[in-house]
């Protein structure tokens, strides 16, 4: 079952794109008031993953801190998958793929 870790701060979303240069990390930006997105996340949980989750009604600032940091424009829901702190894989709304997510997780790094 999918570990949804719930970034509150900018300290734990500077320490999720850190870990991306360890292992894969899956962030996915979650609107709690769009059905699009509660939907997508229902999909997510059947995953055996962890998935870092701003929420953002909750944390606007992370969200924005997010757009700036990858480059891409803010949409909700939108799942990036980073690796050594850069964006290897970004989908939105249903074309958040929760095979492909875990693809992308489970993949073995290429040195």
């Amino acid at each position: 079952m999918v570990n949804f870790i719930h970034i509150t701060t900018s300290d734990e979303l500077a320490a999720a794109f850190e870990l991306s240069n360890t292992v894969p990390v899956a962030m996915l930006k979650h609107s709690n008031s769009c059905g699009i997105s509660a939907h997508v996340k229902y999909t997510l949980e059947a995953l055996e993953a962890d998935i870092h989750v701003v929420t953002v009604q909750l944390h606007r600032d992370l969200s924005d801190a997010i757009a700036s940091r990858t480059g891409h424009r803010h949409q909700s829901p939108q799942m990036f998958i980073l690796r050594g702190e850069k964006v290897i894989h970004h989908s939105t709304h249903y074309g958040i793929d929760p095979d492909k997510i875990l693809s992308f997780l489970n993949a073995p790094r290429v040195t």
